[in-house]
């Protein structure tokens, strides 16, 4: 698969270097917010990488600048088959406008995020029959929480008849928040008196105030997280029964907590029990994104392949409850 990834920030590079261990993917074009860079022949990640904090791809030796690096992806048609959308969810509407815009143009081909936000993602789900009438396949959900633990929640359920709630706990740590300026303020979006849109308003010294204040720590709870809608869609609990939170560290890599999702229900011998799916604490935020990303582009690829089209979530890609 040729791939284009949309973001160069850190999880468009993290997605990079990992797909120069793929033989089956090909990084062929990136776009930023100010340039785009392509390579028939593939772009090497440790170009993409050498690309500074608030730096562009159109200063690389095939880059080039551009009002419209998006719009430039678009072009390339089919040359590229696969698409990762490592964009910032500010606000609800832009992800689902951006591939919006794909479909409109007449594009084909394979869509994954890593979405985290409910109404985001609901956006996403209404554009189910263009997708089917572009025969296009997108994957939503598709990083580590909503994604990753998505998925074994809906795996998990598969011991019990009743599942009475799922809560997903999970640490992240960093050691430069401007690294990931676009995944920090979406965390920020959801503390106690922030919106998307505030969140989004913050100057870069604004959000230094805010994370000296709090000694570089985020601690969030009961967030609007996709994971909710996911699980919903596959029939494995009601939205209302997820909860999510978990604590950022910004000016560490070591994991606060560690990162936990575990799902409550009852067997059909009438025993209670809880299933817990725990990732590994060397393991990173970026490993845990965009591995999982990377695998649903090519289950999105193989759904294609076999004509079916439309939008679907993670959780859908597993084991169906039965009811």
């Amino acid at each position: 698969m040729n791939i284009a990834i949309l973001g160069a920030g850190g999880l468009g590079k993290a997605a990079a270097r990992i797909i120069e261990h793929k033989t089956e993917m090909k990084l062929v074009a990136v776009a930023d917010a100010t340039g785009f860079v392509y390579s028939r022949d593939g772009l090497s990640a440790g170009e993409i990488a050498r690309v500074k904090t608030g730096g562009s791809v159109a200063e690389l030796p095939e880059g080039k600048d551009s009002d419209d690096a998006i719009g430039e992806v678009i072009k390339l048609g089919t040359a590229v088959d696969g698409v990762f959308l490592a964009l910032p969810n500010l606000p609800n509407n832009f992800i689902p406008g951006i591939v919006t815009r794909f479909l409109e143009s007449g594009f084909e081909g394979c869509f994954v995020d890593a979405l985290k936000r409910t109404r985001a993602m609901e956006l996403v789900f209404e554009l189910d029959s263009n997708f089917q009438a572009a025969r296009s396949v997108y994957l939503t959900g598709c990083g580590a929480t909503p994604g990753l633990l998505t998925a074994a929640a809906a795996l998990a359920a598969q011991s019990f008849v009743t599942i009475e709630k799922v809560d997903i706990w999970w640490g992240v740590g960093i050691e430069r928040w401007d690294d990931y300026k676009a995944t920090i303020r979406e965390d920020i979006a959801h503390l106690p008196g922030h919106t998307v849109e505030s969140a989004k308003a913050l100057s870069d010294s604004q959000v230094d105030e805010l994370l000296d204040a709090t000694d570089g720590k985020l601690e969030l709870h009961e967030m609007e997280h996709a994971d909710d809608v996911m699980l919903e869609r596959a029939g494995v609990i009601d939205r209302h029964a997820v909860h999510v939170g978990g604590v950022m560290d910004t000016r560490s890599a070591v994991k606060p907590v560690s990162t936990t999702m575990t799902l409550t229900g009852i067997t059909f011998e009438g025993k209670r029990s809880q299933h817990k799916f725990i990732l590994g604490d060397e393991t990173s935020m970026a490993a845990n994104v965009c591995g999982p990303a990377l695998g649903y582009l090519k289950r999105a690829a193989w759904l294609r392949n076999r004509g079916v089209y439309g939008v679907f979530g993670s959780a859908e890609m597993m084991p169906m409850v039965v009811r």
